[in-house]
């Protein structure tokens, strides 16, 4: 069989890169997007924003799962299971720890200020908020009160889905060792990714809608998790990956025909079919079928136009590649603060957005300079210690 698993990918190294930097503009997007609710939100909101949105926002997390569990499959032959999890229980659950005991807190100060339900006074909220039998805000807590993980949500995922797939590698390693995996097309490969997501959509997506909550988070969990499992399994098969580069323009274009059918659906232009939506099991299925090859399309185009122009080393890869989490867990308590901040100026958004965004990334390089400089903060935001071997870096690591 042949596989990828002796090849250095720089390509998922920039795919893991260029995704954090949609999120960031994404996060920053949704304090100036209409009807979408989010911690803060700018007093001019535009409708129209939410067509610009919706191109990312049906796939942008799962490719970060699926670029994750390629890493994750390209180093575990290296090491033992216990190891590993090792490895990953340090590099994502104490962030997510620490994250949600400092970093996050700011969001939801300014969240309650925004809306008028505290007085000011972090130091005050932040005792509250770390209090687990707070009686503040009572109607916003959770289990654990006002303790949440926010936009940290992607790090207990992720630590479960590696979790799970370290534990039944011997198994999923029979599979993709098996003579049938093996003879698998690039074609019925794709069907499949489709088809796993079409299954999630009609049976799940109603019933379980999206919460980031782990627990009972079912359609998450098909989606995210699905593209975890066939992340695992793609760089075990080298076919798959150059027909993906090979036939990069083809998904390119079916990512765009289904955006272009989901916008005008969106508008209205397809109401009839929409109002057989929840009556004819063949419409469902065809609005899966769309969506699906919304999701995968742009996933493999993303993956298909990295692997043919990417795969190649860089003096930016390399500080990005250290920098990427302190990145991810400082950058949105960054937006919602800075946000806060200009606010009062009521600066037009043609103004204002490149103040934000320059400030929220500003913000994250300073943040990480500190970070990579004191030996407590690199443990605590997941980075490997000063002196340590570079074969897994951090939690999104790759395999060198």
């Amino acid at each position: 069989m042949e596989n990828n698993l002796n090849l250095r990918r720089y390509d998922i190294d920039w795919i893991r890169t260029i995704a954090l930097g949609v999120l960031i503009l994404y996060h920053i997007g949704m304090y100036y997007v209409a009807d979408w609710g989010w911690h803060i939100k700018s007093d001019t909101t535009y409708v129209w924003l939410q067509d610009v949105m919706v191109l990312t926002n049906p796939w942008r997390m799962s490719l970060l799962f699926f670029i994750s569990a390629v890493a994750l499959s390209l180093v575990l032959k290296r090491y033992h299971a216990q190891d590993l999890l090792l490895i990953r229980s340090k590099r994502l659950l104490i962030p997510l720890i620490f994250g949600m005991f400092t970093i996050v807190a700011p969001q939801v100060y300014v969240e309650a200020l925004s809306q008028q339900l505290i007085e000011p006074g972090f130091l005050s909220f932040w005792s509250q908020y770390i209090n687990p039998k707070t009686t503040l805000l009572t109607k916003h807590h959770s289990p654990i009160g006002l303790l949440t993980w926010n936009h940290l949500w992607f790090l207990p995922y992720l630590w479960l889905y590696s979790a799970i797939v370290i534990v039944l590698h011997p198994i999923l390693l029979d599979i993709a060792n098996a003579k049938w995996f093996s003879n698998i097309s690039a074609r019925s490969f794709v069907i499949l990714t489709m088809t796993s997501i079409v299954l999630s959509w009609y049976f799940l997506r109603e019933s379980y809608p999206p919460s980031n909550a782990l627990v009972g988070d079912w359609y998450n969990h098909a989606k995210y998790f699905g593209a975890f499992i066939l992340g695992y399994f793609f760089p075990r098969h080298i076919i798959w990956w150059s027909k993906l580069i090979e036939k990069r323009r083809l998904f390119l274009m079916l990512a765009v025909t289904s955006y272009m059918f989901i916008l005008l659906d969106r508008h209205g232009m397809f109401a009839s079919l929409a109002e057989m939506y929840k009556t004819n099991d063949v419409v469902k299925i065809l609005y899966g079928y769309l969506f699906s090859m919304n999701h995968w399309g742009f996933m493999f185009a993303v993956v298909g136009y990295a692997g043919y122009w990417l795969n190649r080393p860089s003096p930016v890869l390399r500080y990005l590649n250290e920098a990427i989490l302190p990145y991810y867990i400082l950058h949105q308590t960054l937006i919602v603060v800075f946000a806060w901040w200009l606010k009062p100026y009521l600066f037009h958004p043609i103004i204002e957005f490149p103040l934000l965004l320059v400030s929220t990334l500003a913000g994250c390089a300073i943040g990480f300079e500190i970070v990579k400089r004191v030996q407590i903060f690199r443990w605590l935001f997941g980075l490997k210690r000063s002196g340590e071997s570079d074969s897994i870096k951090y939690a999104f690591s790759n395999s060198k």
